[in-house]
């Protein structure tokens, strides 16, 4: 499997929270109100007019393999620190106080996704990587993608999945120290110029990104701020059932996912899906650091409620709630 992104029709427990099972309701009883639901913050801020984007169905829409197969393979010079552009208020951007930091949705914004050779974070190698740059309506303003030979057979149950073979990699792909060393270049750029980079189920990404950092002798990156669609719907919308991989969400919020288990349509579709929350969850509309900081205490939530649920069958199952980094197992032994 090249990453737990989505898993066919296999369903994956590590990727939602499963609740208690609710108490069967009286059928001579009219069923009590659902109460309201709190927000997240203690002073969520108050709802404006609705407003609508003139382009909302292209910016809702990840791209064919045809335009992946346009995307450039190397980053430029200038690739690896983009220059902030100023941005109009998009949709949204109402429900702000006056004076108030702006959301992540005010600015530009970058999406990020790795195809791999495995599942576990701490030994898949990168097969294929995009990242998507747009600005502040959507609109996608540069993109990068490389294809890397990752120096390792490639399972066949991960070829499967994104359709990169070992013989594909060998004869097509680039080593995968040119290509880590010019992917870290390019998000660390981002960074540098406070531009969010959006990733879903940021940890494996991430943790992949950091292992075979260290692999190549590169220094670890310091990614901040991230957004990550999967922790924020598992906090807005917790007791959801039925899966939550990309490919489920996008469907139940409109998002088009075209050529899913490609790089470059699953970046785009991240952006996408969290612009979608947005847009329905206002208590997200916060400046991207604050939702950096809070995002690192709802993921060890939601691992410690999902540990708790697997620890009825297994005493012993223990799910990692760090984000957006998992540490390397010999670190948590060894503090």
């Amino acid at each position: 499997m090249a990453s737990p992104h989505d898993t066919g029709d296999t369903e994956q427990p590590a990727l939602f929270d499963v609740p208690p099972p609710p108490p069967a309701a009286d059928p001579e009883e009219p069923a009590a109100p659902q109460p309201e639901q709190p927000t997240l913050f203690d002073a969520a801020p108050e709802p404006g007019p609705e407003l609508t984007r003139d382009n909302a169905a292209d910016t809702r829409s990840a791209p064919s393999r045809d335009r992946a197969s346009e995307v450039a393979q190397t980053a430029g010079d200038d690739a690896a620190e983009p220059a902030a552009t100023a941005a109009t208020v998009p949709h949204g951007a109402a429900r702000r106080e006056v004076g108030a930091a702006p959301s992540w949705t005010a600015g530009e914004r970058a999406a990020f996704d790795l195809e791999t050779t495995g599942r576990d974070p701490q030994e898949a190698r990168i097969v294929t990587a995009s990242v998507v740059l747009v600005d502040a309506t959507g609109t996608v303003t540069r993109e990068w993608e490389w294809l890397a030979d990752p120096g390792i057979e490639i399972p066949a149950e991960a070829a499967a999945v994104h359709g990169v073979t070992t013989e594909r990699a060998r004869a097509e792909g680039r080593p995968a120290a040119e290509v880590t060393a010019q992917l870290h270049d390019v998000l660390s750029g981002l960074w540098r110029a406070g531009i969010p980079v959006l990733a879903f189920n940021a940890a494996y990404d991430l943790t992949v990104l950091a292992r075979e950092s260290e692999r190549h002798g590169l220094p670890a990156p310091a990614p901040m701020p991230v957004l990550d669609p999967f922790v924020l719907n598992k906090q807005v919308h917790r007791y959801r059932r039925g899966k939550r991989t990309l490919g489920a969400l996008c469907e139940e919020y409109g998002v088009v996912l075209d050529a899913a288990h490609t790089s470059a349509a699953d970046a785009l579709a991240t952006e996408r899906l969290a612009t979608a929350l947005v847009e329905r969850f206002a208590e997200l509309e916060r400046p991207a650091e604050e939702l950096h900081e809070l995002q690192i205490g709802w993921a060890a939530e939601q691992a410690a409620s999902l540990q708790g649920y697997f620890r009825r069958r297994d005493p012993e199952a223990v799910v990692d709630g760090t984000w957006p980094v998992h540490p390397r197992p010999w670190d948590r032994s060894h503090p």
